[in-house]
């Protein structure tokens, strides 16, 4: 009784608080100096329509690093715990009844338009809404989709690090190119500017961002692919 009352309590004054913000919250008339900055030069300056791409890949660049770095780390502890969870246990071999026509189907119908997709939304990260993490994400839900139409269907843990590994380095050293070659960490200067809004344009960033989406893509398949490999018989 004591236990429910506290958590009552708990959860009031939460409510109250938030309750609080939104009801004493106040929209900003006006952007501040930075987001001013960002909106008004943005565009001239990077090259890219989509300024939210512009700022994550560019003046953010360190920090997008660091979400990729956590990412990576993530998908890496998963397959670590996974793989001790299941080192010594011989596993018998499930006999799941055949997926139906319908999900087969669909899965060889909708694969290779899920991986189009994804890659339309990394490549044209710069001109429309997306990039290389919703790029990624989408690629990895094809895997989902081809795990869930057969879940003892396996995947090559080296294609998927090789994958992970030669996006990671790429993405690091158009970082380094944009410290030696234009005015800092993943400048995207090091290549043309070209004209605005064209697909070829906005210097190096859709090439940053489709390295970002394999990277990221890989990550999350890794992660999927060593959950359907480890779960319980």
């Amino acid at each position: 009784m004591i236990k429910r009352l506290t958590l009552i309590l708990l959860l009031v004054g939460l409510g109250s608080i938030f309750a609080g913000l939104i009801l004493n919250y106040v929209g900003d008339e006006q952007l501040n100096l930075t987001a001013s900055y960002y909106a008004e030069h943005t565009a001239k300056d990077i090259g890219a329509a989509n300024i939210v791409t512009a700022i994550i890949v560019t003046y953010r660049g360190l920090d997008t690093l660091g979400e990729v770095t956590v990412l990576f780390l993530t998908a890496a502890i998963v397959g670590l715990v996974l793989a001790q969870g299941k080192s010594g246990q011989e596993l018998p071999q499930r006999e799941l009844p055949p997926a139906g026509e319908l999900l087969i189907t669909g899965t060889r119908l909708l694969l290779p338009l899920i991986l189009l997709f994804g890659a339309y939304v990394f490549i044209h990260g710069h001109l429309t809404p997306g990039g290389g993490f919703q790029g990624g994400a989408i690629l990895a839900s094809g895997i989902l989709l081809l795990l869930l139409s057969n879940p003892l269907r396996r995947f090559s843990h080296r294609l998927i690090a090789v994958i992970e590994s030669v996006s990671g380095l790429a993405f690091v050293v158009i970082g380094v190119l944009g410290i030696l070659l234009a005015g800092g960490f993943l400048d995207n200067r090091i290549l043309p500017i070209g004209s605005f809004g064209e697909l070829f344009s906005a210097g190096a960033i859709p090439i940053i961002y489709s390295f970002v989406g394999l990277k990221v893509g890989a990550e999350f398949s890794s992660m999927l692919v060593s959950l359907s490999e480890t779960e319980e018989l």
